[in-house]
């Protein structure tokens, strides 16, 4: 029986939603968490409730420029993850994901680390295979307003597999589709937190082009036990891995799904559907069935649910309409 075994994990854009998650999750299991975060879009917010945890520290830091630590794993997350922040500066978009991760390489490197790399969906553009399986290449624009985030990962995916072959780094690379859950940024403009927000306030729903485009939501939890196993993994299992939930819906329907569950009586409106914007996104998650018997096991209205109840906190509860829902659903 294998003894358990406390490591040093350093998790960049630990601040994040998916980053103070995960920390949590780590420190949960046991092990010393370093958080790095430059809180462009990460919050104290988030980790005010590990500060006293022995076993976290935090560090404010860019990690476009150089880091030292000693550690045995190393998840790198951070980057903005929406085109509201994302295009915001698009130059340090880039030198996030390119000199981060080679920073990120560079430790792993001397010491040894295991380095996951959350890589994105968005490296298959707008695909025209469907659903999208780990060998598929994408149909992507180099040029557009959207390639600084997806070229971007492409390109950390590009330098995670070089280091692998040039110098034997231990590496994970897990391709991320659609997450939510609480902890989301109210203001980042995707679709799930626009839709709470929205309902919650009372605004109009705005829906981009027809609302027929599809997507496949995956809640927080179930992505965070599939990066744990991603990096549990045995050595030969790199990736690329995609981790996202399989059933997919129009957006329309989300919308109509966040009303119902809401009670609010905002209407649907419909806007031009941005440059680049992906008609289908749906992952094939065979590889990750298969390699680390992983898929998602919460349900989409109960993800919502929970999602619904943090969001109405975070608005000072002035929605009024979320009597209808247990308080309990803001646990997990």
């Amino acid at each position: 029986m294998s003894m358990f075994v406390r490591k040093r994990v350093l998790v960049t854009g630990g601040a994040g939603f998916l980053g103070s998650h995960l920390c949590e999750r780590l420190l949960r299991d046991g092990h010393d968490v370093l958080c790095v975060d430059n809180y462009f879009t990460g919050r104290k917010d988030n980790i005010a409730h590990l500060l006293s945890n022995p076993n976290f520290e935090t560090l404010r830091h860019d990690i476009s420029t150089p880091l030292l630590a000693e550690v045995d794993e190393i998840y790198n997350l951070a980057c903005p993850a929406s085109p509201k922040h994302y295009q915001y500066d698009p130059v340090q978009t880039l030198k996030t994901s390119v000199l981060g991760a080679i920073h990120m390489l560079g430790i792993a490197r001397r010491t040894g680390a295991r380095v996951f790399q959350a890589s994105t969906s968005e490296v298959y553009g707008d695909p025209d295979v469907h659903p999208q399986t780990e060998d598929y290449f994408g149909n992507v624009n180099p040029l557009g307003p959207r390639a600084c985030y997806d070229e971007g990962k492409r390109c950390a995916e590009t330098l995670f597999f070089d280091h692998r072959r040039q110098h034997g780094t231990r590496i994970k690379v897990v391709r991320i589709f659609n997450t939510y859950g609480p902890r989301m940024h109210p203001d980042d403009g995707r679709v799930v937190s626009n839709f709470i927000t929205q309902a919650l306030r009372g605004e109009d729903i705005t829906l981009y082009g027809d609302g027929g485009q599809t997507r496949a939501f995956c809640y927080v939890s179930d992505l965070i036990e599939g990066f744990v196993r991603m990096m549990d993994s045995d050595d030969d299992i790199t990736g690329p891995i995609n981790l996202g939930n399989p059933h997919e819906i129009p957006v329309r329907e989300l919308a109509e799904r966040v009303l119902a569950l809401t009670g609010s009586r905002s209407r649907i409106v419909y806007l031009p559907l941005p440059q680049d914007d992906p008609t289908q996104r749906c992952p094939d998650i065979t590889r990750a069935r298969n390699l680390l018997g992983w898929e998602p096991q919460v349900g989409l209205d109960d993800g919502l649910r929970r999602s619904i109840d943090y969001f109405d906190q975070l608005l000072g509860g002035r929605s009024g309409v979320l009597s209808g829902i247990e308080a309990h659903a803001v646990s997990g």
